[in-house]
């Protein structure tokens, strides 16, 4: 948060990226970075990869975006929930799995970049790292290995309320909810279900199996979602915690399917 807000093309962006990149100094890290043709002219834009390997043929992919809401709309937004909190998980994970042998197919942690639409919200002005990602990841065969794609994204509400989203994979979504049952934290997950477009798509259409880990309702009537009330005291630790607990657990059931 240090930072400010973080949008495609900014300074702030860069601060961020090379903190990202200074937090996986040792780990295998690859770069996806394009310039990404949009309403408002190119932009770069730079998914970051860090790769765990394990000893099972085959990949989970755990995503979130790092980038915020484009100023043209709103100049005092930081996103502490929507771009913070899903950085600052995928930062945690990489503690948990660097150094450790995976007896499970290898994870891949993915700071996607440019999810923010620069106008307003649309099938071609929204998700430009995940579209390229997955375009290029189908081009070069790594679809087929993909086993799951979990993203997390607005997962650090204090009120947490997980939706059950309806473009995911159902198989996949039943096995969040089995996780989150196993540690006691269903009372936070699917008590109703909504269509939610977000970086999963690229990869829903091309059949990757995927589940959106999502609070959508941030604060009464979703008043604090893209807003400059996007501020760190709407956040809670704990909500990280389930959040964070629940993926991993279900990682580990991926791992003994």
């Amino acid at each position: 948060m240090a930072f400010g807000a973080r949008p495609i093309g900014s300074a702030n962006h860069r601060k961020l990226e090379q903190y990202i990149a200074g937090h996986l100094k040792g780990d295998e890290v690859e770069d996806d970075s394009f310039m990404a043709d949009t309403l408002e002219g190119k932009f770069p834009v730079r998914n970051i990869i860090a790769k765990y390997p394990g000893t099972k043929d085959g990949i989970i992919v755990i995503a979130g975006h790092y980038d915020t809401n484009y100023p043209l709309r709103n100049t005092a937004f930081v996103g502490a929930n929507d771009g913070g909190s899903s950085t600052a998980i995928l930062l945690e994970f990489a503690n948990h799995l660097r150094g450790k042998k995976r007896e499970g197919y290898s994870v891949w942690l993915v700071w996607t970049d440019g999810e923010e639409a620069v106008r307003q919200w649309s099938e071609t002005d929204s998700v430009y790292g995940t579209k390229h990602l997955a375009a290029r990841w189908q081009k070069d065969g790594t679809i087929k290995k993909i086993k799951a794609f979990l993203l997390a994204d607005m997962i650090g509400d204090a009120d947490l309320n997980i939706e059950r989203e309806s473009h995911s994979t159902p198989w996949l979504e039943d096995l969040v909810y089995e996780a989150a049952t196993k540690l006691g934290y269903q009372s936070h997950f699917f008590a109703r279900t909504l269509e939610i477009d977000d970086d999963h798509l690229p990869f829903v259409k091309l059949g990757v199996p995927c589940a959106d880990i999502i609070d959508l309702d941030y604060g009464y009537g979703n008043v604090f979602h893209h807003s400059p009330q996007d501020t760190m005291d709407k956040l809670s630790p704990k909500s990280l915690q389930i959040a964070g607990d629940v993926i991993l657990q279900t990682v580990w059931m991926l791992d003994g399917r």
